[in-house]
């Protein structure tokens, strides 16, 4: 690989940021496509749906082929809330892939007796974000029924563009929660964002269910929805 290219994938990854290396089959010829960039190019539906399955392969496209190198940043949990719920939902998320963090900053709550081996913050939602910062490759699910917790979360999940962002609670409890956050400065369509009441509806009734159903809506919203953002209008012609 051409070392200037390294470089820019280097870039991408310290940045978190999704790309994808266009290796030409016939001549060898490679250009890297950025996540941003994907809609002007030519080869934008193989590149969408090779990032959304998060695995590399070759694609023929124009009676070429082209090797497609999928770089994705490991895709992160946060579970804001050291409830039953989130202690089923770790070990169920971390099978599945995903980097785990726990944020509470109830003490009697957050503890390595009830969270072995997962990564806590005691903390309230703003001060954890200093270490573990949101992004597009981050999914929130909000579990206290406390607003004081949930909705700086919710807000910061909404600002970070995450890809996922659950909270637990009635429709009642999510209406006064939309009012509040509308309150704060988000609009409907940031609102509509979230999905409540949290998880798939598969009737889950204990923690345990309530976990899966949290995590398969966590991996529905990952790979059947495109992960877009802003592109150029210009195309690029593949290498």
């Amino acid at each position: 690989m051409d070392l200037a290219l390294l470089a820019e994938l280097n870039v991408e990854r310290a940045a978190r940021r999704a790309a994808v290396l266009v290796t030409a089959l016939d001549d060898g010829g490679q250009r890297l496509v950025r996540e941003a960039a994907i809609a002007g190019d030519l080869l934008a539906d193989p590149l969408r749906e090779r990032l959304r399955a998060g695995k590399s392969g070759t694609v023929e496209q124009g009676g070429r082929s082209f090797f497609l190198t999928v770089q994705e940043p490991p895709v992160r949990l946060v579970a804001i809330g050291a409830v039953h719920i989130s202690q089923a939902l770790a070990p169920l998320a971390a099978i599945a892939g995903l980097d785990v963090t726990v944020i509470d900053p109830r003490t009697a709550f957050a503890t390595p007796e009830r969270f072995a081996g997962v990564r806590l913050r005691a903390e309230w939602p703003d001060e954890a974000f200093n270490h573990v910062p949101l992004d597009h490759f981050t999914a929130v699910a909000t579990l206290t029924h406390d607003p004081k917790i949930d909705d700086p979360g919710l807000s910061a999940a909404l600002r970070a563009d995450c890809f996922y962002v659950g909270a637990l609670g009635s429709r009642k409890t999510h209406a006064a929660r939309l009012a509040r956050l509308g309150a704060a400065g988000f609009d409907e369509a940031a609102l509509a964002r979230i999905h409540a009441p949290i998880g798939l509806d598969i009737g889950a009734v204990s923690p345990a269910e309530i976990a899966v159903s949290i995590l398969g809506e966590i991996v529905a919203s990952l790979r059947r929805k495109p992960l877009r953002a802003a592109a150029p209008t210009t195309a690029e012609s593949p290498a």
